[in-house]
């Protein structure tokens, strides 16, 4: 058993393609997406209509279910642009994706935590605004009454692997179109990737064992800066040509 998880696409397009395009070119058919796909000042419509005809197995972001469970005037400011440029059909779509399921009966996928979509699973932050890894226990705690092997989450837009002491492996494969943003949640913080990259994890069940390799594809990341600079947002615009918010 072998496939792909994609997370966080936050309406980049041209990074999602690229992802696509690289998961292919490893012979790789199934894909799962651990949501937050559209918001984000960049082009929510395109990457919805690519989302929408990719075959994949989808679960719902934090920031999806604010663009289906909300008015645009109590949108934020990367939901309220993404929304704008979305019709019915794409919410409506959105509004049957699950936040939380089972694939191939082996692995347990939701975005954030299993009860709830804006918290972090594997990081957590301190008062100071350091992001850092959360506990063993913590992390365990979370993972209770799940029996599956292979756990992925995303939310954090951080490429993490962590075994739990039973042996079940959980695993963030990182953004594949937001490398950097700033959050006031529990704390001010500042997530930062390094590098522009898109990225996304392939996860293989080999002689009974989970392996996780983490991929960071290129792309065409200025111009999706040039984009986000264009709707006002300079230090996603940063984040995007650099992996660093400046």
């Amino acid at each position: 058993m072998r496939f792909a998880a994609i997370a966080d696409v936050h309406g980049n397009y041209l990074a999602l393609e690229a992802v696509v395009a690289d998961i292919r070119a490893q012979g790789i058919t199934d894909i799962v997406n651990l949501g937050d796909m559209a918001s984000g000042p960049l082009d929510a419509r395109r990457t919805m209509d690519a989302l929408m005809a990719l075959k994949a197995v989808h679960v719902l972001g934090n920031h999806d279910r604010y663009l289906i469970d909300r008015s645009p005037e109590k949108m934020g400011s990367w939901d309220r642009p993404a929304h704008a440029q979305l019709d019915t059909t794409h919410l409506d779509w959105l509004r049957a994706v699950p936040a939380a399921r089972v694939f191939r009966e082996k692995v347990f996928l939701c975005h954030a935590t299993p009860e709830n979509d804006e918290v972090y699973w594997l990081e957590t932050v301190l008062p100071d605004g350091t992001v850092r890894m959360a506990s063993l226990e913590a992390i365990e705690k979370v993972a209770e009454g799940i029996t599956q092997p292979l756990i992925l989450c995303g939310h954090s837009h951080l490429a993490r692997a962590v075994r739990l002491g039973d042996g079940r492996l959980v695993i963030n494969p990182g953004s594949v179109g937001s490398p950097g943003y700033r959050d006031i949640h529990p704390f001010p913080h500042v997530v930062e990737a390094g590098t522009p990259d898109a990225r996304y994890a392939i996860l293989e069940l080999d002689g009974g064992v989970w392996r996780a390799t983490f991929r960071h594809v290129p792309y065409d990341h200025d111009t999706m800066a040039a984009l986000a600079r264009r709707n006002g947002q300079a230090e996603l615009a940063s984040a995007l040509a650099t992996g660093w918010i400046r």
